[in-house]
């Protein structure tokens, strides 16, 4: 195990509105806001999305299970952001429901918000770890 402290820095309190797309405008506020470490707070709705859900066995390198989401769903996520070489790589991982239906995964690639979702992102600072391809896994992992 690795592991570094650090301090809670800025705390950025952002409102996406229907359609918007979640994780390019998480990542535009990193970017924009130059966030190299945070922690990151979901709450709202959702209404398009891709989540991974697991790998179909556990072995090295995964094979992941995809699950769409193609009509509204309410989301409850948490993740990280750390950066890879020059961009901000958001590790997302959120419980969406509707009805009596809830799938629980990660959020990759293209997300539209449905009405409004909240963001809340809590820099650390202090903290100079990273992603980085790993081979073995042929994942983007966190290096500390």
């Amino acid at each position: 195990m690795n592991y570094q402290i650090g301090k809670s820095g800025r705390i950025v309190v952002a409102r996406l509105e229907d359609g918007e797309d979640v994780l390019a405008n998480i990542i535009s506020i990193a970017k924009k806001e130059k966030i190299k470490s945070a922690v990151l707070y979901l709450v709202g709705g959702i209404k398009k999305g891709r989540v991974v859900v697991g790998p179909e066995k556990e072995e090295l390198p995964p094979k992941p299970v995809w699950k769409e989401i193609e009509e509204s769903h309410e989301i409850l996520g948490i993740g990280t952001i750390f950066w890879q070489e020059n961009e901000p790589k958001i590790h997302l991982h959120g419980a969406f429901g509707k009805k009596d239906m809830v799938k629980v995964g990660c959020l990759r690639e293209k997300s539209e918000t449905f009405l409004v979702l909240e963001a809340i992102i809590i820099e650390i600072d202090g903290i100079n770890a990273r992603r980085e391809f790993d081979k073995a896994s042929g994942l983007t992992l966190l290096k500390i």
